[in-house]
């Protein structure tokens, strides 16, 4: 890891829409909670069951867990964005470092959004729960959640394979 080249790599359009599309819906959900907090009754969805089904309910604080989270996540993955060198690599050479820190790097900020996009979907549908809206996540969200982040880990991982070989 010593004799890795370290890059000045600046932010690719893809990542920079990325973010903004996830800031902005997680800004939305904090402005749709803030909106809601009178409405939302002291007893909410804590958890789900495979199903999507409510399976605990907790107090109407604990709403404020995902989003605390997902902004915890955000910062420190943001953080780690900024040392694609630490990443854990194959075949890494002088050749092949740019083009796998970048495909490191965005694997960091798909996960990143992923995560954040995912936190706040929860964060909405919960209050749409709680409120009577709706009742329960359904039964395809777990499947879809799973293969969203597993998905997108497996084309990133394939890519750096890839890479590793040109």
């Amino acid at each position: 890891m010593n004799n890795r080249p370290i890059l000045n790599l600046k932010i690719t359009p893809l990542e920079l829409f990325l973010n903004v599309i996830t800031l902005a819906a997680f800004v939305g959900t904090i402005v749709y909670l803030i909106s809601s907090w009178t409405i939302i009754p002291s007893e909410i969805p804590a958890h789900y069951n495979a199903a999507g089904e409510v399976n605990r309910w907790g107090s109407k604080g604990e709403i404020l867990i995902l989003p605390i989270t997902a902004l915890l996540m955000w910062i420190g993955m943001t953080f780690l964005e900024k040392f694609p060198h630490v990443y854990n690599y194959m075949n890494l050479t002088k050749d092949n470092a740019r083009a796998q820190y970048l495909n490191g790097r965005l694997l960091v900020n798909v996960l990143k959004n992923e995560c954040v996009l995912l936190f706040s979907y929860l964060t909405w549908k919960g209050i749409q729960v709680a409120i009577g809206e709706h009742d329960s996540l359904g039964a395809w969200s777990s499947p879809v959640f799973l293969l969203i982040i597993f998905g997108s880990m497996v084309y990133f991982i394939m890519k750096s394979v890839r890479l590793s070989k040109d």
